[in-house]
């Protein structure tokens, strides 16, 4: 099975183990790089992409069902801010933690790059079902790690709870 990340015409298609690689390394990134609510948002998205929570072969996101923001600005806020997490993952930016080297990686991280680039984010008003709201953001942070996780719903963040 596979997991699709997509945005307009571009599909990103990975098997289990590569999906587990890009969502991690983006992650890392992403947990160092939050600071406005819409950021914690979409970091409570990436921890919905771990398929030791969720299911193997379950998971992934559409560009259009997330919110972007309401006017131009948080809109290109918004997308400049993937756009730098994953700039920062692509540069290997805390990978020695996850245990592993993640093969391939560099390659994913490149065509979500490109999607996110010619995406063009909705000017509609949602509803976006599979996009965490305000509510469901990542608030919490693994004191451990330094990673945002879903706790205090879910055990710890991913390198917590992930068997090695």
């Amino acid at each position: 099975m596979g997991n699709i990340f997509s945005g307009g015409d571009r599909e990103l298609d990975l098997p289990n183990g590569a999906t587990e690689a890009f969502v991690e390394v983006l992650l890392l990134a992403v947990s160092d790089l939050a600071s406005q609510a819409w950021d914690f948002r979409f970091a409570a998205l990436l921890i919905l992409q771990d398929q030791n929570v969720m299911g193997r072969g379950a998971v992934g996101f559409h560009l259009e069902e997330v919110d972007w923001g309401a006017s131009e600005s948080e809109r290109k806020r918004s997308k400049d801010f993937v756009l730098r997490a994953t700039a920062l993952a692509a540069s290997g930016h805390r990978w020695s933690e996850l245990g592993y080297h993640p093969p391939r990686v560099h390659d994913y991280l490149d065509q979500f790059k490109i999607m996110v680039e010619n995406f063009t984010p909705q000017t509609s008003s949602g509803p976006y079902h599979h996009f965490p709201g305000a509510d469901g953001a990542a608030r919490a942070s693994c004191t451990r790690h330094r990673v945002l996780s879903g706790l205090p719903y879910w055990e710890g963040c991913f390198l917590c709870i992930q068997p090695r």
